[in-house]
């Protein structure tokens, strides 16, 4: 993880997000995926690596089962 420059990447948010700004944001690098805090989109961003990005991501909701194969 690194701080990342955020020239040219396009940053979203999740759909579920309230209105009030209370998220963080997330964009595509050429190296992986930059994350900053959408309160304070002028101040820093964190970069992580495509792998751990998707290792994070994979520990938030991991598959579903299914019950008809157990």
């Amino acid at each position: 993880m690194v701080e990342a420059g955020t020239a040219g990447i396009w940053w979203r948010k999740s759909s579920h997000s309230g209105g009030d700004n209370n998220c963080v944001e997330v964009g595509t690098t050429g190296a992986g995926v930059a994350v900053r805090d959408s309160k304070d989109p002028r101040g820093s961003a964190l970069s992580f690596s495509a792998a751990a990005w998707q290792v994070f991501t994979g520990s938030l909701c991991p598959p579903a089962r299914n019950s008809a194969s157990q």
